[in-house]
């Protein structure tokens, strides 16, 4: 980490969840709006989804994390958070931009949900049609 910045900050999005990130040298916490990860995050597979940008660039462990995370649900509100911590390492080494992209981690997930339309029961489902 540089010598001039003591912390980071970085936004990930993901759906109608944002997380705000706050990156720091440490021991390997992250908590999430105060609250340990595990206990954020009940299932371990959404626990895996926030890790996976440390494991990726090899610095699981070093740094401590602080997020806010605000909107949508527990899916969307992890994948913004690993967002969030992709970019935030980006920002701090550069050089794990390749690393970083090659995972797939900076690009920002652009599905969300898609409308109902007038006339129809939901986003594509049609109501029944009778010929007779």
């Amino acid at each position: 980490m540089p010598e001039a910045v003591s912390e980071l900050n970085a936004t990930g999005k993901r759906k109608t969840a944002i997380a705000r990130v706050r990156l720091r040298m440490g021991s390997g916490n992250i908590r999430v709006n105060g609250r340990p990860v595990d206990e954020f995050f009940g299932r371990g597979t959404l626990r895996i989804v926030v890790q996976e940008p440390l494991e990726v660039t090899n610095s699981a462990g070093r740094y401590d994390i602080a997020a806010s995370v605000c909107g949508g649900g527990p899916t969307g509100q992890a994948g913004a958070l690993r967002h969030g911590i992709a970019r935030a390492l980006e920002r701090l080494d550069p050089g794990l931009r390749p690393v970083l992209k090659r995972a797939g981690l900076l690009t920002r997930d652009p599905r969300k949900k898609e409308r109902k339309k007038y006339g129809q029961k939901g986003a594509r489902a049609r109501y029944q049609f009778s010929k007779r």
